[in-house]
């Protein structure tokens, strides 16, 4: 059976670097393996869940270099959980309650003061015909529960019940079902929880791998359980470290600074974004890979940190400038287009070539094509002695083609007239050709510049 992973958000908003990092994971061990990955989208939630929010993961996701091989979506395969809820029900594994969520607290609080596991006592399973009537009468709806196979016979009697599993991240696991509470899979309001639509979709779809953060590391024994109370296996699972922000928080929908659609917009390449996302808190050094095709051919799951990794924007940066100084103009050119560069513009690819260095991401070039074609910036100024000696520097201009050893001679004529050297020889003249006091070499600008462009610019 080929391996088959899946990304499964919810289309609750706009997803952040967290999210992508577990998406990431999945495709390049679906790379790895020449598998198959499923985005398939967990809306249940029909009150929160937006299809906008749902072609915005999808946009974003291929924004990265991720193509899904099959796209589903959990509200469409209701009949499916539906079946699957009878199944337990039949099985005696899926139990109603009907305790409030304050009489739940108060249980709990007494287990506390009895040094028991905070666990549900199962109390629900005592319940006679006659008292699920009474509470139905009050208005009351019962959520649903699955039992947990931590017991021999007797249900209020559970044993130890270890559940293993070698994770492809962590290794060697083991959660113990007696210490978990039996999960509520349905709603009083007859919705399901994340638990059922997830394993039984995971089971029709052909899921082998489930890779995902280590905060669902305790909820694998029951869902392991429940993959086996379904009649199937278990597909092999791994949990890797989350990403917090500098500062230790977690990431949230709600907080779209680190979304991937905030980050597109910023200018930053998806493959900075990608790398980032995949190599900090692991073993491998933190640098931008080429592509997802290059990084799956070294990348290890293996080699996550236990330990929640933070997510530095200025890291990002770092590994964007990288990748943006290497960006060939054909890669380039339609983002140098969108911002505001002629690209049609003989002198475009030349003009990239210069810049590139100079900038962090793509659409600062604009900045460099306005002092290009419409003249110097206003960050810097001339006045005084250097001003004079600008004017007076301009009439040293050399004859003939402008080309890469212009500004040599420039320079030197300039010095044997002025007696200046070092930065108050080059700095007026950068200032009064560019407005700026940095930035690519002049060296390089004046044949873009040409002789005409040149002169204009004479302070």
């Amino acid at each position: 059976m080929p391996v088959t992973v899946r990304f499964a958000p919810s289309p609750t908003g706009n997803i952040h670097i967290g999210n992508v990092r577990t998406a990431l994971f999945n495709w390049l061990y679906a790379l790895q393996h020449e598998g198959r990955f499923i985005l398939r989208f967990d809306d249940t939630d029909t009150a929160r869940s937006r299809q906008e929010y749902a072609d915005q993961i999808a946009a974003d996701l291929e924004w990265l270099g991720v193509h899904p091989h099959v796209v589903a979506y959990q509200s469409k395969r209701g009949t499916a959980h539906d079946a699957a809820v009878e199944t337990l029900k039949q099985a005696g594994l899926l139990y109603p309650c009907y305790e409030t969520s304050e009489e739940l607290e108060r249980r709990r609080k007494i287990r506390l003061s009895r040094k028991l596991p905070p666990v549900y006592g199962r109390e629900a399973l005592k319940l006679t015909d006659a008292e699920k009537s009474a509470f139905e009468a009050e208005g009351r709806k019962p959520h649903w529960r699955f039992l947990l196979p931590n017991f021999d016979g007797d249900p209020f009697s559970t044993r130890r019940t270890e559940v293993h599993w070698d994770d492809v991240v962590r290794g060697r696991q083991t959660v113990d079902l007696a210490s978990m509470s039996d999960p509520v899979l349905i709603r009083e309001d007859g919705t399901y929880l994340y638990t059922l639509p997830s394993v039984v979709d995971d089971i029709d779809l052909g899921v082998t791998h489930v890779i995902r953060g280590d905060d669902h590391v305790t909820n694998t024994g029951a869902q392991i359980a429940l993959f086996e109370a379904l009649g199937a296996t278990a597909p092999a699972f791994g949990h890797h470290n989350l990403l917090t922000t500098a500062s230790g928080e977690g990431l949230s929908k709600r907080s779209g600074a680190l979304s991937i659609k905030a980050l597109q917009e910023d200018g930053y390449e998806p493959m900075s974004v990608a790398s980032l996302a995949v190599l900090i808190g692991t073993s491998a050094a933190v640098a931008a890979a080429p592509s997802l095709e290059t990084m799956a051919s070294t990348f290890d799951l293996a080699s996550c940190s236990k330990s929640a990794a933070k997510f530095d924007p200025a890291e990002l940066d770092v590994l964007n400038r990288q990748i943006v100084h290497e960006l060939p103009f054909s890669a380039a050119s339609e983002r140098l287009a969108a911002a505001g560069v002629d690209t049609a513009d003989p002198r475009a690819e030349a003009f990239w070539t210069v810049v590139r260095a100079n900038i962090e991401k793509v659409p600062d070039a604009a900045e460099w094509w306005r002092i290009l074609t419409v003249g110097p910036d206003d960050q810097a100024a001339l006045e005084g002695d250097d001003l004079d000696y600008a004017r007076a520097a301009f009439d040293l201009l050399p004859e003939g083609e402008i080309d890469a050893s212009t500004w040599g001679a420039w320079t030197v004529a300039a010095k044997a007239q002025s007696g200046r050297k070092g930065r108050a020889l080059f700095m007026p003249l950068r200032i009064a050709l560019t407005g700026r006091s940095s930035g690519p070499e002049i060296a390089d600008l004046l044949p873009l510049l040409g002789r005409e462009g040149i002169l204009a610019r004479r302070p």
